[in-house]
């Protein structure tokens, strides 16, 4: 037995379950590639100014949670918590905003880590898939991902989630709303970090998720009584064209999420199914995050769904997702002539498409049959040097057990007509 375990906090995808994580990654994209998206895929890795810049110093992520290395060369590296500044800088290194008309659509799939208290829902390693809509402000562009995000939740049959839906503001509004917000804090019986984010970051205490510290938040002010002109009608254009599209929200004037990127359109996905742990991804508008990184001034919006929480979310629900079968069909050959003949076949099986297994190890019958069984094939291809003579091979239904002889020139348009 090995001596070695996955790291705390982390996870192995095996079989049947990774099958689940497939299609839920599959069903969160599909509706972005029908829609302009483009797959892009980033390093695991990137300078650790990226995220101290973009997602803030004073967050969670990074002043706790990212797990940071200095190369021999020098280097501070820090695997990536999350991907939207990692995207942006892949973006503007290649110049996409350059290339053509905005905005530039893109869509990503990863594993991200964070050094966090492992529980059911937060690991220090996780999977999302995310898009960003990079170099456009337009409140269509806030409602189409919120859309298709939503319509992706539903194509999964997950039923139970909520949208969350709040403005941050932008640099007109908020730091009147800022000022406001520190005064009040400052009247608090808060421990010393969280004092200090009062100065940093205020909105930070408000996503402070302690009771001790919700309790003393009643009355504190809220942002939606401070949004400028500007922001009120964005956001009022925004959740018009959600409305329309059928999509049901509810306003959270208390949303803020936790990076300090984000400007005006803000929202969550959450389930509440799932405990403690219930957003299953959100995200929101960063219109200033390219010039916090060093990039031009290039408005912009996106998401990240959590996959690992999606899979949670259909569990909670007792959703069982119409999962492609691994195997169709499993050849048992009886000799070494079978074996030669129907390794032929098999392959031949998996050039038109169907998917075939093959009973390796030189198993005898019983075993063979067996692993048939498992591997979960509605048909098996069963032959003998006797098959052979008469020109045949043995084609059985797995779930019924019923068999018939079937010409071997013949058994491939056979299968595919039976599995069609």
């Amino acid at each position: 037995m090995s001596t070695f375990k996955a790291p705390k906090g982390t996870y192995d995808l095996i079989p049947p379950v990774s099958a689940t994580y497939l299609a839920v990654r599959d069903a969160i994209a599909t509706p972005l590639r029908r829609s302009g998206y483009g797959y892009v895929e980033t390093p695991g890795f990137e300078n650790v100014e990226l995220f101290a810049r973009g997602v803030g110093e004073s967050t969670d992520i990074v002043t706790k949670e990212m797990y940071t290395l200095t190369t021999k060369g020098g280097d501070e590296l820090a695997l990536r918590p999350e991907g939207t500044a990692s995207v942006l800088r892949a973006a503007l290194e290649a110049n996409l905003h350059k290339a053509g008309s905005l905005p530039v659509k893109l869509w990503y799939s990863g594993s991200y880590y964070r050094y966090e208290r492992p529980q059911k829902g937060r690991y220090r390693h996780f999977s999302q898939v995310g898009a960003e809509a990079i170099g456009a402000e337009d409140p269509a562009l806030d409602a189409e991902l919120i859309i298709l995000a939503h319509d992706a939740y539903r194509s999964l049959g997950l039923r139970d989630f909520r949208i969350l839906l709040n403005s941050l503001g932008d640099a007109e509004c908020r730091p009147v709303y800022r000022a406001a917000l520190q005064d009040f804090l400052r009247g608090l019986d808060l421990d010393e970090d969280t004092r200090r984010r009062i100065d940093i970051n205020p909105l930070r205490v408000l996503d402070d998720k302690r009771d001790a510290v919700q309790k003393q938040l009643t009355g504190a002010p809220l942002l939606r009584d401070y949004l400028c002109d500007g922001c009120r009608e964005y956001h009022a254009q925004v959740r018009e064209l959600i409305t329309t599209q059928g999509v049901v929200f509810e306003d959270d004037p208390k949303l803020v999420r936790g990076l300090d990127y984000y400007t005006r359109t803000t929202f969550e996905f959450v389930h509440d199914g799932l405990g403690s742990q219930s957003a299953v991804g959100g995200g929101g508008r960063y219109d200033g995050l390219s010039e916090m990184i060093g990039g031009p001034a290039l408005p912009s919006v996106g998401w990240a769904l959590g996959v690992d929480r999606t899979v949670l979310a259909l569990e909670a629900e007792g959703v069982r997702l119409d999962l492609p079968d691994a195997t169709s069909v499993f050849a048992v050959p009886l000799g070494e002539e079978a074996r030669k003949v129907l390794f032929g076949v098999v392959a031949e099986l998996r050039k038109e498409g169907v998917a075939t297994d093959f009973a390796y190890g030189g198993k005898g019958l019983k075993a063979a049959m067996k692993a048939a069984n498992r591997s979960g094939a509605r048909y098996a291809i069963v032959a003998g040097e006797r098959d052979f003579a008469e020109g045949v091979v043995q084609l059985k239904d797995m779930e019924s057990g019923e068999q018939e002889a079937v010409p071997l020139s013949k058994i491939v348009t056979a299968v595919q007509a039976k599995l069609s």
